[in-house]
């Protein structure tokens, strides 16, 4: 080896080690991608503190809306990959979306450093009560009774709720039109209202609801049943295992992020999930706590993103 290439690897070594010893040394900025109150920004701002505590340095969470998802997704793909502006990754944004939109401007397998997926939460397909059927088998034989009577609502086109929905339809066969709003909120405002009569959504934003009898749980999409819906199977045990995903919640940045800012913030962020608090506040919202390596993450995004791509062909689904 050349004694200047070997200089070079050196001063590059030196200069990596006294980077993770100083990291961080300012407060470190955690883009939302959606608007505040939602369960991506419920899980981000639990983990904030805690994971400011672990690392040292304030953790101050931005939420960038916009796009349904996508504006936030794509500021943390053009950051700086020093460490100090990272983000929330959701399938929304990193599967969802970039399967059926091809304009987007980044790619979610090679454009972000994966860091760790904090949470999974379940989603749901839930009715008005005045639906004919109040479970499963009898949903599915009302729908196959009228195809194309029903619509369900989303959060929007392209978003997690839109594309598991068209992934569960083509599994089961059904027909039902594809009712698209600006989020989670009106979606779920027009469907208790009996404006649209079912949604498929997040559990955490459905709950409040379920709990008040204002909307009917059908099937949920989940490791096992919900101890709080126990009457409720999961669209493995009727039989459409691939639509059995839950949503995910984690931390990424952008590519070329150092590896020695990746393992201090997944420490960081592992330390957070030791607190009996913290796992407690993410569990009340119907999540399951993950806490899994770089690597790891990386994989799920690729099998999610692989996954709705998929749909996406097979329903011939379009932006318009």
């Amino acid at each position: 080896m050349h004694r200047r290439t070997w200089t070079a690897l050196m001063l590059s070594a030196l200069t990596s080690a006294t980077f993770a010893q100083s990291y961080p040394n300012k407060p470190i900025q955690l883009v939302v991608p959606f608007a505040p109150g939602g369960t991506t920004d419920i899980i981000a701002r639990t983990i904030a503190d805690p994971l400011s505590k672990a690392l040292g340095q304030p953790v101050v969470v931005v939420n960038k809306a916009g796009g349904g998802g996508v504006v936030g997704a794509t500021e943390t793909a053009r950051a700086v990959p020093d460490g100090y502006s990272l983000g929330v990754a959701t399938v929304s944004t990193t599967a969802a979306n970039p399967a059926i939109n091809p304009k987007i401007a980044y790619n979610p397998l090679t454009d972000f450093s994966p860091i760790i997926n904090v949470a999974a939460t379940p989603n749901i397909i839930a009715v008005h009560p005045s639906f004919p059927a109040k479970d499963y088998k009898g949903f599915v034989a009302e729908v196959k009774k009228s195809p194309g009577k029903y619509s369900y609502s989303s959060s929007g086109t392209g978003g997690i709720g839109h594309l598991q929905m068209e992934l569960y339809k083509n599994l089961a066969g059904l027909f039902i039109t594809h009712i698209p709003y600006r989020g989670a909120g009106p979606a779920l405002n027009d469907t208790v209202a009996g404006q649209v009569p079912m949604i498929f959504d997040n559990l955490p934003s459905a709950m409040p609801f379920l709990r008040e009898n204002r909307l009917v749980p059908i099937v949920v999409a989940a490791p096992q049943r919900i101890p709080s819906l126990p009457n409720v199977p999961t669209f493995k045990e009727v039989g459409l295992e691939p639509v059995n995903r839950m949503a995910y919640y984690g931390i990424y940045g952008p590519k070329g992020l150092p590896k020695e800012v990746i393992d201090k913030v997944n420490a960081g962020v592992r330390k957070a999930l030791e607190d009996p608090a913290v796992r407690k506040r993410i569990e009340d919202t119907g999540s399951f706590i993950v806490g899994n390596s770089p690597e790891q993450f990386s994989e799920q995004i690729k099998a999610e993103f692989d996954t709705y791509k998929r749909v996406v062909t097979q329903q011939k689904l379009t932006l318009d």
